[in-house]
């Protein structure tokens, strides 16, 4: 048997078209070569059960080798194989109408995977580093002949007798000059562990020695023998493919393990099972997050298509808030030449991000009725998830609303709900304004936090890096409630129950309280003005008002440059009816007024963590001197 013909697709520029514009992914060739040796072993075990093959069914294995000197690598499996018309069905003629279609839609295609995807070229990709390539098969049809089919990447190919003598087919690539690196057992190894680390069929690659019993020796003990064995570098049955009932707790955390082995257990895990109106398999752990964490930290969640994995590029498929989570998404509806823009533009996709929102949110659900207080202590990491997930997605948050907590200073926790009934009472202003207080660094900031608690007002604890989001966010939602950080203002003027307090100092008093408090700190950005407040507030303190604040925070997140270089501007605030202001007024000389001031200047940037350097310096010499 021999036959020679010309490759259906109308053009001599084919190939090096797909070589070229895909060398930057050339490593898929080997995914995409596997994947088609396990399809066609399960094709196999199909006719089989359906008793359209009667033959008896191999051990099924995919083999992958190489030969360094021969500079070939061989993809060998024992599947359904083919006859020589089969090859001419499937091979010569690549799924699309012509080269003109491929040529017009390739420039588009953003990566390798799409063209794959959209073209049919799974085994073409073994062009893209062998300059010849070779089948060697036998169908499991009764009375079949094995065939040979060779092409050198130009559009000729030869049929011929070929050799194999067991149903199955070889693919053996003559690997081109340019792509040597993948004669190599590590960097082979490394994409079979990659790509086909679950595949449903055993994958061999090489082989290893094991010890294994070998009789007794003459004192009775017994002896072992070194014999080599296959190196099977698969799980075929990983646990996303079996059901919850099948799997305990060590399970889940032994294949946690395995894909994150440098990484703390998780808190728990979401089991994904559904086939209906789409199919999807897998688990989700929620890991514990350190308080500092990067919210660009993602990229943990790896996405298999029947157990090939595809990306660990998630982000159409899960919900931004959840790519903080590990673990697997498993979905033969995401075909396995998958491309962002497929995914942005499938509406199977949409519908698995809804489904793992609501499973994620049903989950947390349970876990707080369930056990409330296991809840609040794993609040610390959950909350992380609970707030990024209230703040990037409306649907979530209409769930999340019941279970979010608030945790104040004194480590209380309380639903939405529950803070809002506990502070109602004393914490409204004069406007019927709810005020919400709370700490970014409870240490940082007692003394403002001894101050409200000393008129019975709550502090909250928003000390993560979401809550930044979380707090403006919170009052966006929630209706006449605004929030306050504990040290943007004194205690009366956060929560204004009444008029201004009537002033101790007189107009002109007033007049000189500020020069001397201007000329003591002599800077443009620092705004002195005088206060009528409670005698019991500090005399001076140095603060950024809450929206100030705010749009600084925003610039430094963002970067932004216009707003990152306007100037910071803070409020002196000087304490009219202190009876430190008085004895300023009453010192001998201009000059002892101003050391004064200075010195209760100091002391307000002291509280707040603002005096560095030489003033610090200055204010400890200073402090001796007085003293």
């Amino acid at each position: 048997m021999q036959e020679k013909g010309t490759i259906s697709i109308h053009t001599e520029n084919i190939f090096p078209i797909i070589k070229k514009f895909l060398y930057s992914d050339n490593e898929i060739f080997l995914r995409e070569l596997v994947s088609n040796a396990t399809d066609a072993i399960q094709k196999l075990r199909r006719l089989s059960s359906l008793g359209e093959f009667k033959g008896e069914l191999p051990e099924p294995m995919v083999e992958v080798s190489f030969d360094e000197k021969a500079k070939t690598i061989t993809i060998s499996d024992n599947g359904i194989g083919m006859t020589a018309e089969e090859i001419k069905k499937y091979i010569n003629q690549i799924a699309f109408s012509g080269a003109t279609e491929f040529v017009e839609k390739f420039k588009d295609a953003k990566d390798a995977n799409e063209i794959i995807g959209k073209f049919g070229l799974g085994f073409y990709s073994a062009f893209m580093v062998a300059d010849t390539v070779e089948i060697n098969t036998l169908s499991h049809a009764a009375g079949s002949e094995a065939a040979r089919w060779v092409c050198d990447g130009s559009t000729e190919f030869e049929i011929t007798a070929g050799t194999r003598d067991t149903i199955g087919t070889d693919i053996i690539l003559h690997v081109n000059k340019d792509s040597e690196e993948f004669l190599d057992e590590f960097r082979l190894r490394g994409i079979l562990e990659k790509y086909c680390r679950f595949l449903p069929v055993a994958i061999k690659f090489g082989t290893k020695t094991d010890n294994v019993p070998d009789g007794e020796d003459e004192e009775g003990k017994p002896k072992y023998k070194e014999v080599e064995v296959d190196n099977i570098i698969n799980t075929t049955k990983p646990i996303w493919t079996k059901t919850p009932t099948e799997l305990n707790d060590e399970d889940y955390l032994n294949f946690y393990r395995e894909l994150y082995p440098m990484t703390e257990d998780p808190l728990f895990w979401i089991h994904l099972n559904v086939d209906y109106p789409f199919n999807l398999t897998g688990v989700l752990y929620f890991p514990k997050l350190k308080k500092d964490f990067n919210l660009l930290q993602q990229n943990k969640i790896k996405l298999f298509s029947r157990q090939v994995f595809i990306t660990d590029e998630v982000k159409e498929i899960v919900p931004e808030f959840l790519m903080l989570l590990h673990g697997v998404i498993d979905s033969p509806d995401i075909p396995l030449n998958v491309s962002r823009s497929f995914l942005q533009s499938d509406g199977n996709v949409k519908k698995i991000n809804n489904y793992i929102t609501k499973k994620v949110a049903d989950k947390l659900a349970e876990l707080f009725k369930k056990d409330r207080k296991e809840y609040e202590q794993k609040w610390s990491d959950i909350g992380l998830f609970v707030k990024y997930g209230m703040v990037t997605d409306e649907k979530f948050y209409e769930k999340a609303k019941d279970f979010a907590l608030l945790q104040n200073v004194k480590d209380e926790y309380y639903t939405l709900e529950e803070y809002n009934t506990k502070v109602e009472p004393l914490q409204k202003d004069k406007e019927e304004q709810l005020v919400y207080l709370y700490a970014t660094e409870p240490q940082k900031q007692d003394f403002q936090i001894k101050a409200a608690e000393k008129k019975g007002y709550d502090v909250l604890k928003m000390d993560s890096v979401i809550d930044k989001h979380f707090v403006s966010y919170m009052e966006y939602k929630l209706e006449k409630i605004t929030l306050k950080r504990v040290d943007s203002d004194v205690i009366d003027n956060l929560i204004k129950k009444t008029d201004a307090i009537a002033h101790a100092l007189t107009e002109d008093e007033t007049k000189k309280v500020k020069e001397v408090f201007e000329k003591a700190i002599g800077k443009d950005s620092m705004k002195v003005e005088v206060e009528s407040i409670s005698s019991d507030e500090l005399p001076v303190t140095v603060t950024m008002d809450e929206m100030s604040r705010r749009m600084k925070e925003m610039a430094e997140m963002q970067n932004m440059a216009m707003f990152g270089a306007m100037p910071e501007t803070y409020k002196v605030g000087v304490n009219g009816n202190h009876e430190l202001i008085n004895r300023i007024l009453k010192a001998d000389n201009t000059d002892e007024q101003i050391k004064m001031a200075r010195h209760a200047y100091d002391l307000a940037l002291l509280s707040q963590d603002m005096l560095k350097g030489e003033e610090l310096t200055n204010f400890l010499n200073r402090s001796v001197s007085m003293m």
